[in-house]
C-alpha cells in the first residue's frame, strides 16, 4: 500500500506530502491517521527547524474524503469522531508545532485543506490555486479550526461569507483577504515555497515558536496580562544561545548564526 503521507528531509527543513494524488488528497481516516503520526514524529524532533507541507499530484488538498463520509451514513458507529479526532490531532500539532511551518498550496484548498493550510503559519500558493470553504456544500459545519482561524485572519462578517457562500475564489482573492502570504507562478511554487522554509530554518526557532504562542493567545487575554506574558516570554528566550548569538552578531555587526536553541 502507497504511503498517504510521506516524510523527507532537506537539510533542516522536513518536507511533509500528502499522497493521495488520485483523490485529489481527500482525507479518509487512514491519511488523517498518518498525518498525526508523521507531524507528531516532526515536533519531536529537534534536529527539525522548519516544516514544509505540501500535496503531491493536482492539489494540496481537497479536504475531508467525501465517500468515507458516504459509506458511514447510517451507522451508529464512532467512525466519522475518531477519524476527526485524529484531524484535529493534526491541527493541533500544526498550531502547536514548536519550529514554523510552511504551506505549499496548489490546485485546490477546500474544506478541510482550508484547515489545514490555516493551521500552518505561513502559506505560499500557486496563482492558479482555488480555495473554498466547502462544508456548506455537503451540509455541514466546519471543523479544522476554520471557525476559529477566520475570524482572526479576516474579520467576523466576512468569515460569515465565506461559511454561507462557499463559492470558489482565486489565489489573489485569498492573498487580499489573508489567507496565504504570497502568490507565485504554478512553475516557481515549489522552490520558492522550499526557499521560505529553508530561510526559517536558519532562524531564531525557538523565539519563532514562543511567538507563535503569544500570537495565538492574543485574541483571549486581557491587554495587561499579555504585557506580562510577553515580558515573562522574552526574559526567558533571554537565556538562549539563539539571543546571546543574536545581541552579540548585531555589535560585531556580522550576520547571526543561530542554531534553533
Amino acid at each position: 500500500m502507497t504511503e498517504t503521507v510521506l516524510l523527507a528531509r532537506e537539510d533542516a527543513v522536513a518536507r511533509v506530502t500528502l499522497n493521495r494524488p488520485a483523490r485529489y488528497n481527500a482525507l479518509d481516516d487512514v491519511m488523517m491517521r498518518k498525518l498525526r503520526a508523521v507531524l507528531a514524529e516532526v515536533a519531536a524532533d529537534d534536529t527539525v527547524r522548519a516544516v514544509l507541507l505540501e500535496g503531491a499530484g493536482p492539489a494540496f488538498t481537497a479536504g475531508g474524503d467525501v465517500a468515507m463520509f458516504h459509506s458511514r451514513l447510517g451507522k451508529e458507529d464512532d467512525g466519522i469522531t475518531l477519524a476527526g479526532d485524529d484531524f484535529h490531532g493534526s491541527i493541533r500539532l500544526l498550531r502547536g508545532m514548536p519550529k514554523p511551518v510552511v504551506a505549499s498550496v496548489h490546485g485546490v484548498a477546500a474544506g478541510g485543506g482550508l484547515s489545514v493550510m490555516l493551521a500552518c503559519d505561513l502559506a505560499i500558493a500557486s496563482e492558479s490555486a482555488q480555495f473554498t470553504l466547502a462544508y456548506a456544500s455537503i451540509g455541514a459545519s466546519p471543523d479544522g479550526g476554520s471557525t476559529w482561524f477566520l475570524p482572526r485572519i479576516v474579520g467576523l462578517r466576512r468569515a460569515l461569507d465565506l461559511v454561507m457562500r462557499p463559492e470558489p475564489f482565486g489565489a489573489v482573492r485569498a492573498l487580499e483577504l489573508g489567507l496565504v502570504n504570497e502568490v507565485v507562478p504554478a512553475s516557481e511554487l515549489a522552490a520558492r515555497a522550499m526557499a521560505v522554509a529553508q530561510a526559517l530554518s536558519r532562524g531564531p526557532t525557538l523565539a519563532y515558536a514562543r511567538a507563535k504562542v503569544l500570537l495565538d493567545a492574543a485574541f483571549d487575554r486581557p491587554f495587561t496580562e499579555h504585557l506580562d506574558h510577553e515580558i515573562q516570554t522574552f526574559a526567558r528566550t533571554a537565556k538562549s544561545a539563539d539571543f546571546a548569538e543574536g545581541v552579540t552578531a548585531f555589535v560585531e555587526k556580522r550576520k547571526p548564526r543561530f542554531q534553533g536553541r
